[in-house]
């Protein structure tokens, strides 16, 4: 099954939803201690804007709460190789998203080494993927073959020959992977994180928990469709990338049964807002699920499901900040964007966070 939303109708462009940011607010590397980067809290209602610490979420959230959270995990997806014979044909491959045992979509770098049959070379031969299959904007299906009395799955050669994919505009190398990974991370398949979960700890979730709010657990494996860039000048003509999204029964029915009871759904990061208005029927029901997504959320989208959003601050023209600005609107948006620019907040993955309530 595959979810893609009737669009509504918009007479906004790209270019309406771009901003300057300096580049020294590009964030390089995570806060020291994860709860200790800044929040811009942005109330919806009165349009008033706080600042505070993150650990300070948790005086925004009531008994009575559901913090939706996408448990996906970031796999080392990024790999170096050269084809099969040709040491100096380099190629670079991320890993999108497995399509079938083996089987996956990935972004080729350069595309021209990449035709059908070819065969690329990894980890000097312990993993070797033939491209079966060519997709626009330089994506390839490829198969992929290793020594499988010798490795269990791909995952663990990914684990050793494997590199974290850090978006293009970190430079610096990450000191430590798990800055990269949500604490409570669990099922592999992810190519990048779900930034906003970063800057939980497990103690900051116990003392939620403990406050009578349940945390329940999502999953969208995030991959092309989260963060490839938006290239038409009409947002309504942009098309996005499918993901796999996944809601236990479990999961829809805490969810359910909470906001029954008065209680406000509200989502850590897009991703997990983006599963939640896959599966919710247009009475606020949410679905259990299993399959792919390609919702595109932006104004004049009528929420069915989330009340409020927790979130990094996201690239100029991007469909994340198309998504925010559907939840409040986009003046206000652009505003408070200003203001946290203005008040040198820390932008993009391993930036500050932002709870639009």
């Amino acid at each position: 099954m595959t979810i893609i939303n009737e669009k509504p109708k918009t007479d906004l462009k790209t270019s309406d939803f771009f901003y300057e940011l300096p580049e020294e607010l590009i964030a390089q590397h995570p806060s020291e201690i994860r709860d200790a980067s800044r929040l811009l809290v942005l109330n919806r209602e009165s349009g008033e804007i706080e600042h505070k610490i993150f650990s300070d979420i948790i005086d925004y959230l009531n008994p009575g709460d559901t913090l939706v959270i996408n448990d996906s995990k970031v796999i080392p997806a990024r790999l170096f190789g050269n084809k099969l014979g040709n040491k100096d044909a380099v190629v670079e491959l991320l890993l999108l998203r497995q399509r079938e045992l083996d089987t996956w979509e990935t972004l080729v770098k350069p595309g021209k080494r990449a035709r059908v049959g070819s065969v690329i070379e990894f980890g000097d031969g312990m993993l070797r993927g033939e491209v079966i299959e060519i997709l626009e904007e330089g994506n390839r299906i490829i198969k992929f073959d290793y020594d499988r009395e010798k490795y269990n799955n791909i995952y663990d050669i990914l684990h050793q020959i494997g590199i974290m994919p850090l978006p293009p505009y970190i430079k610096e190398k990450c000191k430590d992977n798990s800055r990269y990974q949500t604490v409570y991370a669990r099922e592999e398949g992810s190519a990048a994180a779900p930034t906003a979960g970063l800057h939980f700890t497990s103690e900051l979730l116990d003392r939620i928990r403990e406050k009578g709010v349940a945390i329940v657990p999502v999953m969208l494996h995030v991959g092309l469709g989260t963060f490839r860039p938006v290239k038409v000048d009409k947002i309504e003509d942009h098309v996005m990338h499918t993901e796999f999204i996944s809601i236990s029964e479990e999961s829809a029915r805490i969810i359910n049964e909470r906001k029954k009871a008065g209680g406000r759904l509200i989502c850590v990061g897009t991703t997990s807002c983006r599963t939640i208005e896959s599966a919710a029927l247009d009475d606020g029901t949410v679905q259990a699920i299993s399959g792919d997504t390609g919702i595109f959320i932006f104004p004049g989208y009528k929420f069915k499901a989330v009340d409020a959003l927790i979130t990094n601050f996201h690239l100029p023209e991007s469909t994340l900040l198309m998504l925010i600005s559907a939840l409040y609107n986009r003046e206000g948006i652009m505003k408070a964007y200003k203001v946290a620019v203005d008040e040198k907040y820390r932008f993009f993955s391993f930036g500050d966070a932002m709870f639009i309530q």
